[in-house]
């Protein structure tokens, strides 16, 4: 996923992608204090896709594009 597809998407939707990926990254840091991680590339992925999707949020309440300013 890259930052100019994120653009296209609304608010809410890049609201949904945050928490949906902030599930993933908890889930997978569980299984990394547990051993059980298989991929710890995927770990770095998810942190990386996290902060582009927060970037593009900030991104569209400067623009004043944001329906809300709150999380």
């Amino acid at each position: 996923m890259t930052a100019n597809e994120l653009r296209e998407h609304t608010m809410e939707e890049l609201r949904e992608k945050e928490r949906e990926l902030s599930d993933q990254l908890f889930t997978l840091r569980l299984h990394k204090a547990t051993g059980q991680l298989e991929s710890p590339a995927r770990l770095r992925e998810l942190k990386r896709d996290l902060a582009r999707v927060l970037t593009v949020q900030n991104e569209k309440r400067m623009a004043g594009g944001a329906e809300e300013t709150s999380r």
